[in-house]
Order: structure tokens, then sequence, then C-alpha cells
């Protein structure tokens, strides 16, 4: 099975995204060492870029992640830590729109 690749766009509640990015960076480590995973990170809108950029906001971040295969990231979606960091956040959040996608 070949590689899957990952986007997924959080939007939290107004003032909730440093609450939210708080507890994903610190569930990073678990996610990294899970088997599979290639990258996985937050990314916020970068500042000066001009017209050419369409910013998500300051409500929101988007999730870059890399797996090695679609069993790897179905794994990565059961694993007990992605439970534990979905518990502590569900409140904090407006949105989680997911994005599987195969290189083309």
């Amino acid at each position: 099975m070949s590689e899957v690749h990952v986007v997924a766009i959080i939007t939290t509640k107004p003032d909730k995204r440093g609450d939210v990015l708080e507890a994903f960076n610190a569930n990073i480590p678990n996610v990294h060492a899970e088997d599979g995973c290639i990258e996985y990170g937050p990314t916020i809108d970068t500042q000066g870029v001009g017209g050419i950029q369409t910013e998500i906001g300051p409500n929101a971040f988007i999730v870059i992640e890399k797996w090695k295969s679609l069993d790897h990231l179905k794994a990565h979606a059961a694993a007990p830590h992605m439970a534990e960091y979905a518990a502590k956040v569900r409140d904090m959040l407006e949105s989680r729109v997911i994005h599987v996608l195969s290189p083309a």
C-alpha cells in the first residue's frame, strides 16, 4: 500500500487556538513514535505574504501529515493517546475537516 497524506483543518472556538495547540504539541512525541509516521505537525498562517495567500485565520490551524500506509493512519486514529487528546480539546473546537489524500 502506498503512502497517504493528510491535511486536517482544525477550527477552534474564538481565542482557543493557543490552548488547543498546547494540547496538540504535547501529543506530538506520541504520534512521532507511532509506526508508520513520516510527518506530523501543525501549521498556521505565515505573516506578510500578501495577496498570494488565503489565510486560515486566528482561530484555525492546519495539520500536515504523511503516513507510510492507510493502515498506519487508521492505527493512528485508533491510538489511545489520540482519544485522550480529542477528549481534552473537544469543547474548544468549532470544526475539524480531514482530507486523506494519495500521491497523484
